[in-house]
């Protein structure tokens, strides 16, 4: 069993960044591929980027593609998603996701995290 803690969600502008962060506890010995999703709201969860264990080659939605970056630091248990250029319709609940050995990045998964709310103002 894994469990996942998201952090760094929170209020911004357009225009403006924010890092979210994902610490992973409990069986963290096995490799994960790892990624997060987001739920708008009155929409269907989405995924956003994902990473293998090995950190190579990670995969994007086409609307956060050059401005999001998701990377991870297994010394630390943690995955992060550095978000840039943030828009409005940026604004969800992002969830971290967790799943073992290797496969598609996008999905599916077997672990999540309680999510983070991050609100882009206009």
């Amino acid at each position: 069993q894994v469990q996942l803690v998201e952090s760094g969600g929170g209020l911004v502008q357009a225009g403006g960044s924010l890092r979210l962060s994902c610490v992973a506890s409990g069986r963290t010995s096995t490799a994960y591929t790892m990624a997060w999703f987001r739920q708008a709201p009155g929409k269907e969860r989405e995924f956003v980027a994902g990473i293998s264990w090995m950190g190579g080659n990670p995969d994007y939605v086409n609307s956060v593609k050059g401005r999001f970056t998701i990377s991870r630091d297994n010394a630390k248990n943690t995955v992060y998603l550095q978000m840039n250029g943030l828009r409005p319709e940026d604004t969800a609940v992002y969830y971290c996701a967790a799943r073992r050995g290797i496969g598609a990045l996008t999905g599916p998964y077997d672990y999540w995290g309680q999510g983070a709310q991050v609100t882009v103002s206009s």
